[in-house]
């Protein structure tokens, strides 16, 4: 359920607002327990991820760091060898947004 959190800082490129939302997306799924919100619940579902949406890009703004930004590329790269072998197939390219 989580698939789509995962470390969006010092990368280059920056964090797009599509993965800050889809991150914002899966933590208030996972903390509501919901996939989809009912209607009586749907106002209160997307206003709370408006609201993480937020606070993760404030937060991904303020965060200071020395270190050189990572190589989108390369650290899907690695995910996937480390998948393959975790699961032993075949390591597959990563798909990364064109965005």
């Amino acid at each position: 359920m989580c698939r789509n959190i995962k470390t969006l800082h010092n990368f280059a490129p920056p964090a797009t607002e599509d993965e800050i939302r889809a991150s914002s997306l899966q933590f208030v799924r996972k903390l509501s327990g919901f996939t989809t919100p009912s209607k009586l619940n749907e106002h209160a579902f997307n206003r709370a991820v408006d609201q993480v949406a937020e606070a993760a890009r404030e937060l991904l703004d303020s965060l200071v760091t020395n270190a050189p930004p990572r190589d989108r590329e390369l650290v899907a790269m690695k995910m996937c060898a480390r998948s393959a072998e975790r699961f032993r197939t075949e390591p597959r390219r990563p798909q990364l947004s064109s965005k």
